[in-house]
């Protein structure tokens, strides 16, 4: 059922507007096409939409537009205008996500209660905090350390693009209506090609991130890892070799379990992927298009690593250490930046070679989230953006089909608790190699 939908705010911002990411060496003016992106993203919502959470683990969109600002006046404007006066004190409070050397944060699981300050008013909060940003880059243009601050800032707004994707898909799909983000994404597609398995020979591999470019603390440093030999998948689990391993008692087989992971399933009564369904018309899964009939070709999504772990066990398989897979994306040779077009699902497997290390899905590794030897924390409360959660969640690796565009790196480690659902993860296996200890 749709209906149409009056304009809201963000449309208000947005309207004529060149919705095209363009590459561009200039900082000031990335900034500029991030933020415009950003808007762009919550175009298709209504105001209702921004401003309901659907869980705790999830934020309204309205959140996000604040939060992301709240990022640039906080830790740019704050430390470089010469008169710093906030937007708006509480605000400051409000849209604190984690960051407790900055001071007190509301709630996270309440984000969803925060009906004031209306999105307009939010609207006016980006546009204010745009406007005194360029007018720093006036000044501060050539500074390396606010240079740096921005790029942080930037990587920080699509982390957050990324986010507003998948914790609005989790909330449409709540709604008995079923309604599309955005109407007309097809996901029908063609047999995908056979799996095929790659023998990787080990060895002293670098890995890390070099410093050449951007990269977050947690990528760094760039050190030694041994690597005994290994096989990795061609390409991702599918939808139909998951569903065999449904149809096969997956979900009812204690041994192919860790322990919490078997506990996890029951108390929560899991039977398949989040937003797969079965009814009379056969299996179907909820997209960003709305509820569509399930393609078996495509990759499975929307899998905690307690799933992964136990279809790779069922498949006579394990999943791969996060050494494994950059050394492979090294060795192949793998492009960062998969070709889309504003597309919203994942795409099916075509062609030789090692396919959709990006662009698809994250992959889970069986890789605990710790620091490289070596790491240190960044001082101040930028030292809280990744080093904090280094406990209790696994490395996914990759990008999914909602990063946006140039946010995809070999070194990037994303990282998720073993129960995450709601993120676009999904599968790629690894075996053994010959002469594995």
């Amino acid at each position: 059922m749709n209906h149409p939908r009056r304009p809201n705010a963000v449309d208000l911002q947005v309207q004529g507007r060149d919705t095209a990411i363009v590459r561009d060496a200039s900082l000031r003016s990335r900034f500029v096409q991030a933020r415009s992106h950003t808007l762009n993203i919550a175009r298709p919502l209504t105001d209702e939409d921004c401003c309901v959470q659907s869980m705790p683990d999830a934020s309204p969109v309205k959140w996000h537009l604040a939060h992301t600002t709240w990022f640039f006046e906080t830790f740019l404007l704050e430390k470089y205008e010469d008169d710093f006066r906030p937007f708006l004190p509480a605000f400051r409070m409000l849209f604190n996500s984690y960051y407790n050397g900055v001071g007190e944060k509301y709630p996270r699981p309440q984000r969803g209660l925060l009906t004031r300050p209306a999105l307009h008013e939010i609207m006016l909060y980006r546009k204010k905090i745009n406007e005194r940003m360029q007018r720093l880059f006036e000044y501060c243009g050539e500074d390396p350390s606010f240079l740096e601050r921005v790029e942080l800032g930037l990587q920080h707004e699509q982390q957050h693009q990324e986010l507003i994707l998948t914790d609005i898909k989790h909330l449409l799909s709540l709604n008995p209506l079923q309604p599309a983000y955005r109407e007309g994404e097809s996901t029908v597609s063609s047999e995908c090609s056979g799996l095929q398995w790659f023998s990787i020979d080990g060895g002293m591999v670098d890995i890390g991130h070099d410093g050449s470019s951007f990269g977050f603390d947690n990528e760094t440093p760039r050190h030694k890892h041994y690597l005994d030999a290994y096989c990795l998948a061609s390409r991702l689990v599918s939808n139909g070799e998951y569903m065999q391993f449904i149809m096969n008692g997956g979900y009812h087989d204690p041994r192919l379990w860790l322990s919490e992971g078997w506990d996890w399933l029951q108390s929560g009564r899991i039977a398949h992927p989040l937003y797969w369904q079965c009814s009379d018309q056969g299996w179907s899964e909820f997209t960003l298009a709305g509820r569509q009939p399930l393609d078996l070709a495509l990759p499975a999504v929307h899998l905690s690593y307690f799933e992964a772990d136990a279809y790779a066990r069922w498949a006579g398989a394990r999943l791969p250490s996060e050494e494994e897979w950059e050394h492979a994306a090294q060795v192949y040779e793998v492009a960062e930046d998969a070709i889309r077009v504003d597309r919203l699902h994942p795409c099916t497997a075509r062609g030789p070679g090692l396919q959709q290390m990006f662009g698809e899905t994250w992959q889970w590794t069986r890789s605990s989230y710790a620091a490289y030897p070596g790491y240190h924390w960044p001082q101040g409360a930028i030292g809280e953006y990744n080093g904090k959660f280094m406990v209790n969640q696994q490395v996914l690796r990759g990008s999914s089909c909602v990063t946006p565009d140039g946010h995809g790196r070999i070194t990037y480690r994303n990282f998720f608790p073993a129960t995450a659902r709601w993120q676009f993860s999904g599968i790629r296996l690894a075996k053994d190699g010959p002469g594995a200890s």
